[in-house]
């Protein structure tokens, strides 16, 4: 199966447990007839930690020193800027509560006649075994996570069970049962330790007959043909007005409240898709026996379209966190934040060309809500105008507390163009221009720039000073230095965009003269664009982070075919480039860089990495390290955004077709694609060729270039011009053959 995977046996571990989500509400399906648990998650869900309230420390008065210092070659001066200030995390992700549904015969393990499985294309998840069922899904239209059992004559226990790992044992617990002629109401309040504020969870239970009593901390069911359960979780008060909750909740039964949530989600799951042409021999496989063949292209059909589904339903109210939407236990890794100098960017990096303006739509709602925050940062750590963004974010406060000495994040500033980045894109696909919003990012940004790029270097260039690139340092300098690569290039793109956007700002004339006096990134004695764009510091080449080609993913803005020099100096860093500890971000950033600078092979020696190194659990979740270890979805998000950018690359005035095809997959079909210059793609591939179809929502010139071992052979008007030239609703194919 493409659109979905499976599993002969429930879930033992919470990990393994299949996920529905709807961008706000998370659940972990576990799917044993004897245990029938899921675990219910919301994006709202933050423990309070202390960092709340915490706002930048006032330190743009001791800048111009520690500028000063660096320039004079200083290369520690920088640890004492924000030095004696703790380093404090975001307040931590956590799951709300599990709903418990225990008979007392029991399936722990896989046996003939159980399947569980979940469905992409509808976010159901099910489970069956004998005369028992599960199904379980996230509504879109309702905002409740909704659960049906079936089984003949089921007799069971019900309970909002707040039981899970890591929790703090100071958690203040009540419970409210409530019967009524259609079953019962259930509610599970819970306080945070030392405040007023927690969370609540409420149930409607609807049983098709038999007899529904109250037992123990919940509710006993017997005889009944099925059990309904429709709950939801609201972020707030300890003692909110529980009628009025039970009262939100709807009524209608499963089939109909399936109905009415399948058509968003089908629509927008469907807008994208890709097959391979050698996976049909294994792809009814369950997932557990696919991701021991790593090289399956089965597997990667699957992750592929896994991978899309998890993004859409971890993305709505925010976009996904370093967990998604999903967590079963309190002590969630780097709490479970938003970590924005590589792992958000890179799960969302497909939203725009997969068409999934949902989760393009949820990241624009963190960047928006938080500006107010980033201006604090601007102003408190640099005395400038304009916004910085943080390195970390628990989705409420944009405030940066990221201070230690090995990682000083609070002196990265090029977060704010990096974030805006995916939105900008989304624009460029949907209308060719950003809306009034993005603008006035866009223009904060090079506010910022304007007044912080103070400095010159001995020739006269400006200078990013304090300048910092995430989360490596020199080999013979501490992490605080001058002209990071990935700060020199967020400071051009950011001062070059928004005086394109905003032509009439007063400021205009004087951004392009600024980013015209930023320096040129810098070409090592080893022929790599360098990390540090200053000279004497040397290069850390073992890192996960690969943040000095940022020019190269995303930005466009050093490619074989504008700026071939340079293309090859990135080529050559990015063989140089070490894997460190094996993160799985780090093997999927080098294969979208590696897709740009058209290597192949090296696309697919990262996929190969992650396919093959224990990433995965049968969810098809996946984790930070090899052996599954920690979880975590960036490999599971960032995974299409590799394929689709081996297979079709856009900027607003090119298209390269099969730039960096891994020969593993000679054949296969990727349709839906969006490209930045305003034209939805279907693209099939082969040994003899491929054939690609651009369908134009707006009149554009494009650029068109091939991958090694494809020639442009016709179109349907003949061969094309150099450009092509769109019209709007007149569709083009182009056809290629091999040289």
């Amino acid at each position: 199966m493409i659109d979905g995977t499976w599993e002969p046996g429930p879930a033992t571990r919470w990990e393994d447990a299949f996920l529905s989500g709807n961008g706000r509400h998370g659940a972990m399906v576990f799917g044993d007839p004897a245990d029938d648990r899921v675990i219910v998650n919301h994006h709202t869900l933050v423990r309070p930690n202390g960092s709340e309230g915490l706002r930048p420390p006032e330190l743009a008065d001791r800048l111009g020193r520690l500028q000063d210092a660096l320039l004079s070659g200083d290369t520690t001066a920088a640890e004492d800027f924000g030095a004696g200030r703790p380093l404090v995390w975001v307040q931590p992700f956590h799951p709300a509560f599990r709903t418990l549904v225990r008979r007392t015969r029991g399936l722990h393990e896989a046996v003939a006649g159980y399947r569980r499985e979940v469905d992409f294309t509808t976010g159901e998840v099910t489970a069956s075994y004998e005369a028992w069922g599960s199904s379980v899904f996230v509504s879109r239209a309702d905002d409740v996570v909704v659960q049906q059992v079936t089984d003949l004559g089921l007799t069971a226990d019900v309970v909002l069970d707040p039981g899970l790992p890591g929790a703090p044992a100071q958690l203040a617990v009540g419970r409210s049962t409530v019967l009524t002629p259609e079953g019962a109401h259930l509610a599970l309040r819970v306080g945070y330790p030392g405040g007023a504020n927690g969370y609540t969870g409420v149930t409607v239970a609807r049983v098709d007959g038999g007899r529904v009593s109250v037992a123990g901390e919940g509710i006993r069911i017997e005889g009944a043909r099925s059990l309904t359960l429709i709950t939801r979780v609201v972020r707030g008060p300890r003692h909110p007005d529980l009628t009025k909750l039970w009262a939100t909740l709807p009524r209608e039964d499963y089939d109909t409240l399936l109905a009415r949530h399948v058509p968003p989600h089908r629509s927008a799951y469907g807008r994208a898709s890709f097959v391979l042409r050698d996976a049909a021999p294994e792809r009814q496989l369950s997932g557990s026996e696919l991701l021991r063949s790593a090289r399956s292209p089965a597997l990667l059909e699957r992750l592929f379209a896994a991978g899309r589904y998890h993004l859409l339903s971890s993305s709505g109210l925010l976009p996904p966190r370093l967990t998604g939407l999903w967590t079963g236990d309190w002590d969630t890794a780097w709490s479970g934040a938003f970590t924005t100098n590589a792992n958000l960017n890179l799960q969302i990096a497909s939203a725009a060309a997969a068409g999934l303006p949902e989760v393009t739509a949820a990241h624009a709602g963190l960047v928006y809500s938080q500006l107010a925050d980033w201006r604090d940062n601007a102003r408190a750590l640099f005395g400038a105008r304009g916004i910085v963004a943080p390195s970390h974010t628990d989705g409420e406060s944009g405030h940066t507390r990221h201070f230690q000495r090995a990682y000083p994040l609070h002196l990265w500033t090029a977060g704010a163009d990096w974030l805006l980045q995916p939105l900008l894109e989304h624009a460029e696909v949907t209308t060719g221009s950003p809306d009034a919003a993005l603008t006035g990012a866009l223009v904060e940004v090079a506010l910022f720039y304007e007044d912080f790029l103070s400095r010159e270097d001995p020739d006269g260039s400006l200078a990013v000073v304090p300048s910092y690139s995430p989360e490596n340092r020199p080999a013979n300098a501490s992490w605080g230095t001058v002209n990071a690569t990935m700060d020199i290039a967020a400071a051009r793109h950011a001062l070059t965009t928004a005086a394109e956007h905003a032509p009439g700002h007063p400021s205009a004339g004087l951004w392009r003269s600024l980013a015209a006096r930023l320096p040129a990134y810098l070409v090592n004695e080893d022929g790599a664009l360098a990390e540090w764009a200053w000279p004497g510091l040397r290069e850390t080449y073992d890192h996960r982070h690969l943040s000095h080609l940022y020019p190269v993913w995303p930005l466009d803005a050093v490619n074989p075919y504008d700026t071939p020099e340079l293309a090859t100096a990135a080529h050559r860093a990015l063989e140089l480039r070490g894997s460190e500890n094996d993160s799985a971000h780090g093997h999927l950033h080098h294969a979208l860089i590696a897709a740009r600078l058209r290597d192949p092979s090296r696309v697919a020696a990262a996929l190969d990495a992650v396919l093959g190194g224990d990433f995965f659990h049968d969810s098809l979740m996946s984790a930070h390290y090899p052996s599954r270890n920690v979880y975590n979805a960036d490999a599971a998000h960032t995974l299409p955004a590799a394929v689709i950018e081996s297979l079709v690359q856009s900027a607003p005035g090119r298209l390269v077709l099969l730039p960096a095809v891994p020969a593993a997959y000679p054949a296969g079909e990727l349709r839906g694609v969006r490209t930045r210059f305003g034209a939805q793609l279907d693209l099939r591939w082969s040994e003899d060729g491929a054939t690609a179809v651009l369908r134009p929502t707006r009149d554009a010139r494009v650029d068109l270039r091939t991958g090694d071992g494809f020639a442009l052979t016709e179109t349907s008007a003949g061969n094309p011009p150099a450009p092509l030239e769109l019209t709007a609703g007149v569709d083009r194919v182009l056809t290629l053959g091999p040289r």
